[in-house]
């Protein structure tokens, strides 16, 4: 399967749309958390929409400054949408003196990357003598300097690619993973960035796994690392990694972690298309998505209903768009993203790669940026991940009173309307119309109106009327996924609710790929109607401002 078509906003429309994204409203820095929401010092949500910045691989240096002046990157960050870069760093940076006093040109020549030092002297000649540590102060800088926040992520120990459960890097004991020199190694970083406005948090370890893996030692030397940190600098949030390549926090129900300190803690989880194998491919995506959201909800997603915050610190797919299985997961994965209004970093910004598994330039697919850093590598990705950039709600949002968007995880749209008599259309979530769902009556109104949306027949335009209440106005939420809007015609027939492309026009047709089949994709059919508070226009992507 190709990439998503997206006719439905056009190039011009979408500039505009990312500039509105990128209006600022400040930040009140510090960060801290209350219940589930991370929120500034003044107590407004702040939703966490990053993208993760590799530097953590043998050169130990943030990748793409060969190709790309530094201030650049930054700016590009910020131009599509993000608010926040989670920037990796090996432990050996911090632990090392010698590997941290390297300068940039020293550790590329040591790789024999001559071309790469070639490429730091054109785009960063300030950089390339610097030493290893300096140089990754100077991408933090940068980005605050572009108003983009920073969470430090110790993704490794030794330099390298990551991750697998035999690298010696996995779990507390492993090869190259000394707890004590991790906890030294965390309260030097924690230290280094005291005071630095833009770094606001640090996540202490990535992706746990391997033979080790014990929930005793989970808590023994987590609760140490997270103690270490809010010593040397308690204005940062601590960001706590589940096991099992992060995918598993369940343990967290019945044992809290015990800590000195409130209102920093925030957990993380990874999902991708690949998490599940080829499930997506070989399974019924709605049977599939149903039964993939249940187990993260079960051993992850809990915790937002226990009041903490939850951070999926990495998730992506193949830009490109011939991968099926990741075409696939992403839609699911949106409508979960949208649903639970998650904080999230994209995996990644990466282009390319100076050296990565012994490849040099390395093309990386999931990239925002295309090989050469210049450009975004897919424009209609950014444009549906921009419908998650913006918070639905949380404290701050909006004083509005909660009500239903009607979202379309395909496409990142939701369901608009221009006047009465023209077609329901797909637009831009900011322009949604607030509705109301009742489980009752399973009616979806206009809030502060008669109108509710009615299905015609069979590949009719749906529309709004005021004739509420009959069968053709219950909308049900059916399949595994419960993202298949049905109801039915006057003749008694069951549809679900889809778009003309074409057209962009909401009908109704015949409901597809419910169960068993696994040759077809629903997604044009998938809906989730999604909680906000937020007023229409809201005011934008949020900026850094400290007090």
């Amino acid at each position: 399967m190709g990439r998503p078509h997206l006719p439905l906003i056009s190039p011009l429309l979408f500039a505009a749309l990312l500039l509105f994204a990128a209006s600022w409203k400040a930040v009140a820095l510090p960060l801290s958390t209350s219940s589930r929401w991370i929120v500034d010092e003044e107590g407004r949500r702040v939703k966490l929409a990053c993208v993760n910045w590799v530097a953590h691989l043998e050169g130990v240096v943030a990748e793409g400054l060969s190709k790309q002046p530094l201030d650049s990157i930054s700016q590009k960050v910020g131009e599509m949408g993000f608010n926040c870069v989670r920037l990796t760093w090996p432990l050996f940076l911090a632990t090392n003196d010698s590997l941290a006093a390297l300068t940039v040109r020293q550790s590329f020549r040591g790789l024999g990357l001559l071309e790469s030092i070639s490429g730091f002297q054109s785009n960063n000649p300030s950089l390339v003598d610097l030493p290893l540590i300096e140089a990754y102060q100077a991408v933090v800088k940068s980005l605050g300097d572009n108003n983009i926040m920073v969470i430090l992520d110790n993704h490794i120990s030794k330099p390298g690619w990551c991750c697998s459960s035999f690298d010696g890097n996995g779990f507390f004991g492993d090869q190259y993973f000394n707890p004590d020199l991790w906890v030294k190694g965390l309260a030097k970083m924690a230290t280094l960035f005291n005071g630095v406005p833009n770094v606001v948090g640090m996540s202490l370890r990535n992706e746990l796994r391997g033979a080790r893996q014990s929930k005793a030692d989970w808590y023994r030397y987590m609760e140490r690392g997270a103690e270490a940190v809010h010593a040397a600098n308690p204005d940062v949030l601590v960001v706590m990694s589940g096991l099992s390549y992060d995918k598993d926090l369940s343990f967290i129900r019945d044992r809290p972690v015990n800590l000195s300190f409130t209102g920093k803690v925030v957990f993380e989880i990874h999902w991708y298309g690949f998490s599940d194998s080829r499930a997506w491919v070989d399974g019924n995506p709605n049977q599939v998505c149903g039964a993939v959201v249940g187990n993260i909800m079960r051993m992850s997603g809990f915790l937002l209903d226990s009041g903490w915050p939850l951070f999926m610190s990495e998730f992506g797919v193949d830009q490109r768009g011939t991968n099926a299985n990741d075409n696939r997961y992403f839609s699911c994965f949106m409508g979960l993203a949208a649903e639970l209004d998650l904080d999230w970093a994209l995996w990644t910004l990466v282009g390319s790669y100076y050296l990565r598994e012994g490849v040099v330039g390395m093309n990386e697919y999931y990239g925002a940026l295309n090989w050469d850093w210049c450009e975004a590598r897919n424009s209609s990705f950014l444009q549906r991940v921009s419908a998650i950039q913006s918070p639905f709600r949380g404290p701050g949002v909006s004083d509005r009173r909660t009500h239903k968007i009607i979202f379309h995880p395909l496409t990142g749209l939701c369901v608009v309307r221009k006047n009465l008599l023209d077609p329901l259309t797909l637009g831009p979530c900011t322009d949604s119309e607030a509705w109301y769902y009742s489980t009752t009556n399973k009616g979806l109104t206009i809030k502060g109106t008669y109108f509710c949306l009615q299905a015609q027949e069979l590949g009719k335009p749906a529309r709004l009327g005021i004739i509420c209440g009959d069968p053709n106005s219950r909308w049900d939420p059916i399949s595994d996924s419960k993202m298949h809007l049905s109801a039915q015609t006057g003749n008694g027939s069951s549809v679900c609710l889809d778009v003309d492309i074409a057209t962009n026009t909401l009908v109704t047709n015949e409901c597809k790929c419910l169960s068993r089949d696994k040759g077809c994709d629903p997604a044009s059919q998938w809906f989730k109607l999604v909680d906000s508070t937020r007023s229409r226009p809201f005011s934008g992507r949020q900026g850094i401002r400290v007090v």
